[in-house]
């Protein structure tokens, strides 16, 4: 039987998406008022706050959220390649936007080291090409756009024609010219990505690139770290490879290792690991993480300050960090052409992770989040502090959890982290001038234990699912060992090559019947199944499309152990070589069988069936090829005197094929080729003459 399909209205697409033109361009109060509250989702959930039920989870959670906050931004500055104080400046601001725009609770966005590396490759690479020394460490004294000649902290002016910047600017001003240029594209990619609705970008990233992405640059951070832990001075690697020749620099300078910068690491390291693991184990009877970052960092300031390490042992330190703010200042636009391919993978990860972890938290906690507001909060996150000296940003998976685990109700206790950063960058800053460089490198790799711990998982992994295992070794190698942008890009291209690969020679079988039941499963994985006599029943378990045309007819010539095509120049050669006997007057064949007889030897005893039942379940869609595939099939099996009996088809597969001709001039034999069940085919199958 066929079931009677439901006829659709034609939709007039040009009229619909004239309408919808004319909806959006029209401008009432009500509208409006409701694009701006769209636009600052605060507007919409502060007048609704419960202050006696969300003040003290958001209070707490965001205190804990800025003490963690300044250790991690101030060591963050190192992978960035720029001072303490831009990465305060970075922290402060993004938490008071993303109260102001983002629709997630609990997601704390903020400085991020794989968004700060990102950062600092660019950083890198720019000085490098203007003529500036990477490797010189000594802190230069802050000053606002340009900065003094001295020769003492090496800030020579450089008169800068490069990229269009004809003022006097040193090493730090062009430094974080950089980065805000850097990070106002990226806000400006992300923005048209929410105006174009190109979310759907995201979902090219999938869980294996993402995390191998994110521990190959966990890699490149330890490797970039490893010189400040043991104080040696070696060139700052630039380009591809980048890992391997900093290992081999590290190991041709071991002699060189500050003792004093050695004893200060292990010692800091051996206190945060067990302080974390400690935390890790005991984390249900704790209210709130312990701040061990804050307190390694204050003894260790206590310590490098009235033991004068800097001067005695000549260990590296922090520097002076000013205090105030900087005044605003436009990214120059010269900069933004020379960083804007590289801002495309920075806004690409930063958007990502910020929605994957929004995604996370509300499903955690049962509200909805709307992503193309998630791409414009991140957008202006990045936009609006490039003007305040401010570096890209992003949401951070550990601070969200701690946030998560400390109460935190709403984005309230972002602008407390906000004000905790406020203090210090008012006040307490330049405490932090004998901070060792080590100790914030310790802080850095220690932050990187969830995503080393990732190689501890391969082997489960690769027990799930083995292509995802490759993906994920092959995005963490390339970002380790080439670079990190390189590695996403592979890891994309690889994974989405996995997928055509997997389309392109997919899973096929012949079924058999399970006993007693109008149900078929494949032979060779079910015991006990039995074959129907004089039918063949194929499945091939992905779209048929033109990639995979010819694995399909292979499959089926191979399974069915009879290939039509073969099989029709065999008769013609056997009829051939019959009417050349005929001819000479011999009416008996070579078999010893008379002319008449002839006609049943022609099939050869292996075609031991009459109809071909395709189960098409597993056909998601046909492509003309894929049509045209069905339409030859067709044929050479009727020269056979073999039906094909199509089951399982949706409808998308059963239009396209209507489109095509399969079925003929009006449907008229739609009844005897197509079923909706395996077992109708077999039946009509058996019933056939």
């Amino acid at each position: 039987f066929l079931m009677k399909r439901k006829t659709h209205v034609k939709i007039n697409r040009k009229e619909v998406m004239l309408a919808k033109l004319r909806k959006s361009c029209s401008c009432t109060p009500k509208k409006l008022k409701n694009f701006v509250m769209d636009f600052l989702p605060v507007l919409r959930w502060l007048p609704k706050y419960h202050c006696k039920e969300y003040i003290w989870g958001d209070v707490m959670s965001g205190l804990v959220i800025g003490i963690i906050l300044v250790p991690q931004a101030i060591a963050y500055s190192l992978l960035a390649g720029l001072k303490p104080i831009y990465s305060l400046y970075t922290s402060f601001f993004a938490n008071i936007i993303y109260f102001l725009m983002g629709t997630s609770r609990h997601v704390s966005v903020g400085i991020f080291s794989l968004i700060s590396l990102m950062v600092g490759q660019v950083v890198d690479r720019e000085l490098l090409l203007a003529g500036f020394d990477l490797n010189d460490d000594v802190p230069p004294a802050l000053a606002d756009s340009s900065l003094q000649n001295d020769s003492q902290t090496n800030t020579t002016a450089f008169n800068l024609t490069i990229a269009g910047m004809n003022a006097e600017c040193g090493k730090e001003c062009y430094a974080i010219g950089i980065a805000t240029a850097l990070t106002f594209v990226a806000g400006v990619y992300q923005v048209l990505m929410g105006i174009f609705r190109l979310g759907f970008v995201s979902m090219y990233l999938s869980e294996s690139v993402l995390d191998g992405f994110a521990t190959g640059a966990s890699l490149t951070i330890l490797t970039a770290q490893v010189k400040y832990l043991i104080g040696i001075k070696i060139p700052r690697s630039q380009g591809h490879g980048m890992l391997v020749i900093t290992w081999i620099n590290i190991f041709r300078n071991i002699s060189q290792a500050n003792l004093c910068d050695v004893i200060t690491s292990a010692i800091c390291i051996a206190v945060l690991v067990t302080a974390k693991e400690l935390g890790d184990r005991y984390k249900h009877k704790l209210k709130f993480p312990l701040p061990t970052e804050l307190v390694v960092i204050v003894v260790a300031t206590l310590v490098s300050h009235y033991g004068k390490l800097n001067e005695v042992y000549a260990s590296s330190v922090s520097g002076a960090i000013p205090t105030g703010f900087i005044p605003p200042k436009v990214p120059h636009f010269n900069l933004m052409l020379r960083v804007a391919v590289d801002a495309l993978p920075l806004a690409i990860v930063s958007f990502v992770f910020t929605v994957s972890l929004s995604e996370m938290c509300a499903k955690k906690y049962a509200y909805t989040i709307r992503a193309n507001q998630e791409m414009f909060a991140v957008g202006f996150c990045n936009i609006i502090p490039s003007f305040f000296h401010s570096f890209a940003t992003s949401a951070a998976l550990a601070k969200t959890l701690v946030k998560t685990s400390t109460g935190c109700q709403t984005q309230v206790s972002g602008v407390i982290s906000a004000m905790v950063v406020l203090l210090v960058l008012l006040f307490l800053a330049p405490l932090f001038y004998s901070l060792q460089k080590c100790v914030l490198a310790c802080i850095i790799i220690v932050s990187l234990r969830g995503a080393l711990r990732k190689f501890r998982d391969v082997p489960a992994r690769y027990h799930v699912n083995k292509v995802d295992t490759l993906v994920w070794v092959i995005t963490m190698s390339a970002s380790a060992l080439i670079s990190t942008e390189i590695g996403l890009l592979v890891g994309i291209v690889f994974s989405m090559l996995c997928i055509i690969v997997r389309t392109q020679r997919p899973r096929t079988a012949l079924l058999g019947q399970i006993q007693d039941t109008s149900f078929y499963e494949d032979d060779l994985e079910y015991e006990n199944l039995s074959s129907v006599p004089k039918v063949k029943i194929f499945r091939f378990e992905a779209p048929l499309y033109y990639a995979n045309r010819n694995y399909f007819l292979k499959s089926l010539y191979r399974l069915t152990d009879l290939d039509p095509n073969l099989e029709a120049a065999r008769r013609k050669k056997y009829e051939k070589k019959e009417k050349q006997r005929l001819k000479k007057g011999d009416h008996t064949t070579a078999n010893g069988l008379g002319i008449g007889e002839t006609t049943l030897q022609l099939v050869p005893k292996q075609i031991d069936f009459q109809a071909l039942v395709v189960d098409c379940s597993s056909i998601s869609f046909l492509d003309t090829t894929g049509v045209n595939t069905l339409k030859e099939i067709l044929k050479d099996y009727k020269d056979l005197n073999i039906s094909v009996l199509l089951a399982c088809c949706n409808p998308s597969v059963i239009d396209s094929l209507k489109r095509g001709g399969y079925f003929g001039k009006d449907f008229a034999n739609m009844q005897e080729m197509l079923f909706y069940s395996i077992h109708n085919a077999v039946q009509f199958a058996k019933d056939q003459k």
